[in-house]
């Protein structure tokens, strides 16, 4: 009698645990029951705010992929204009400089250049004698120019041929220009502004430093920014997860498509196996898609335009999403994959990033009905709860948030109890009510500890983790932060845990499991004391 009720108790203890821990648990995790993850931001997809030197030594390194220029007649002191912002005539005739007198650069070579419009045609001239227009859809010979620099802003422009654009008296900009000049004041010397050179990501230091020079700097990079040791250092410091951007090139991986440099794979495999080694589990994340989902540095745009949205550029994302699910389905180290990150609200369309979701999870599930399938919510003017009414699939499913006190006016002015209200606040009730609606998981993908107050001190920046913590801990999927390195110290993870400006404290699943104790021994109690 005794035996059979020791089994009944040590049965009805069992089912108590099961109930509780399974609302709670992340499937696959070892022995924690959310994420508890990092970044490793800046390793297999550029951001060069990340590690500015990466950059260095590029010939006219201010003209990469993305530069956004004007050009004013030294003589006229009249801009260039591409009229309407482009596909009409190219006149020298604004006395103020905007849009249409703005040109983005592809860059060919350190001295050659193609110059894109406001309105996404490019600058064109037919050859010597020709009066240059913005009329062109896609860029070749005609399309390419010549730029010769002096020591100070002025500039020289030219053919392929070595003819020299001229600003005309009646406000043309021709091909036509007699002889070479020189740098005084003439018709063929221009003063070129950079507005802007925002761009350093894969595409720029590929195109900039050029293919042999940029194997080897993102060989030594690969090699060296993130290794084994830094997987110790996340397990000994409590992270069961990593979040690991990849590019759309990794599929095409030794030899991938110009610009772009192999060796991201062997990089990604190396991962897999060091976090296989410290029981910590990988989710990939396609951070930069064919075509660029938002025209950042991060999603490896050429020039800030978005273009991802088109059929084959999807259908090319698609390919990608195959190829890394058929490669790591199986592997041990695999939590899940995310189709994209941070598409952008202003350019793509909220039915499409929903039909090529749907895709992507039958994709995914192809190769393993586990793996967790994760969704990034659009950056911009988007609700996340767009993506509830989605039904994008029937289990393991994730909305990726991005959670930074950054990047808009609201943050600017607020002091360091403000932001910390706003986590406990607006954070809080917004993750509530995310958790209380049905369907989809909830991973804070990427959040930070920084802001923009400028006077923070120690106890400042540890308050701010501290509620960001507490409060993003609530995630029924889990957070992870960014990044694990970065040159920017209140970004760097490793930087804030030995500087202790950043506490990360014991798992939560240390108190779930003290308080499944606790509710097994209640529910012991209850079932002696019913038997009695």
């Amino acid at each position: 009698m005794d035996l059979v009720f020791s089994r009944w108790v040590f049965a009805f203890l069992l089912f108590c645990w099961l109930i509780f821990s399974v609302a709670f648990a992340v499937e696959g995790l070892h022995g924690d029951t959310k994420v508890r993850g990092v970044n490793l931001g800046g390793w297999l997809v550029v951001e060069g705010w990340i590690k500015p030197s990466l950059f260095d030594g590029i010939p006219n390194g201010d003209m990469l992929d993305g530069t956004q220029v004007q050009f004013k007649s030294v003589t006229l002191q009249k801009y260039v204009c591409a009229e309407n912002g482009g596909g009409m005539d190219v006149s020298v005739s604004r006395d103020v400089a905007s849009s249409w007198e703005t040109f983005t650069l592809w860059r060919i070579s350190e001295t050659e250049f193609q110059f894109r419009t406001s309105q996404g045609q490019f600058l064109t001239c037919d050859g010597e004698g020709c009066s240059v227009s913005s009329t062109a859809k896609s860029p070749s010979t005609p399309e390419t120019f010549a730029i010769e620099r002096n020591n100070s802003s002025r500039v020289h422009i030219k053919l392929k041929s070595g003819t020299y654009l001229q600003a005309t008296l009646g406000n043309q900009l021709t091909a036509d220009y007699p002889g070479t000049p020189g740098w005084d004041d003439n018709a063929a010397t221009f003063e070129m502004t950079i507005i802007a050179n925002n761009l350093h990501g894969d595409y720029q230091l590929a195109n900039g430093h050029g293919h042999d020079r940029a194997k080897e700097v993102l060989k030594r990079h690969r090699n060296s920014f993130i290794t084994a040791e830094d997987f110790n250092f996340l397990y000994r410091h409590g992270i069961n997860t990593v979040r690991i951007p990849v590019g759309w090139w990794i599929a095409f991986d030794p030899d991938p498509p110009t610009p772009f440099i192999g060796g991201s794979l062997e990089a990604l495999d190396n991962a897999f196996s060091w976090a296989q080694a410290n029981s910590i589990k990988c989710i990939i994340d396609l951070h930069a898609a064919p075509g660029s989902q938002n025209g950042m540095e991060h999603s490896a745009s050429r020039d800030g335009w978005t273009d991802w949205p088109s059929s084959d550029h999807i259908s090319q994302t698609l390919d990608v999403i195959d190829f890394l699910a058929s490669r790591y389905a199986r592997h041990p180290a695999l939590l899940g994959i995310e189709l994209l990150n941070e598409p952008s609200a202003a350019t793509v369309p909220l039915d499409t990033l929903v039909s090529y979701y749907k895709q992507g999870y039958q994709v995914i599930r192809k190769y393993s009905s586990a793996a967790y399938v994760i969704m990034c919510q659009r950056i911009g003017n988007a609700d996340p709860l767009e993506l509830y009414q989605a039904n994008v699939g029937s289990h393991n499913v994730v909305l990726d948030l991005h959670y930074y006190n950054l990047f808009d006016t609201f943050f600017v002015n607020m002091s360091a109890v403000d932001n910390i209200l706003f986590i406990y606040k607006s954070r809080e009730a917004q993750l509530q009510a995310l958790n209380d609606a049905n369907g989809l998981l909830v991973l804070i993908g990427e959040w930070v500890n920084e802001w923009n107050v400028t006077s923070g001190s120690q106890k400042d920046y540890q308050d701010f983790g501290r509620a960001q913590l507490e409060v993003y801990n609530a995630a029924s999927f889990g957070w992870a932060y960014w990044t694990l390195k970065n040159d920017r110290k209140h970004w760097d993870f490793e930087w804030n845990i030995k500087s202790k400006y950043l506490q990360i404290g014991s798992s939560p699943n240390t108190h779930i499991f003290n308080s499944l104790v606790l509710l097994g021994s209640v529910c012991a109690w209850l079932f002696v004391h019913h038997m009695l």
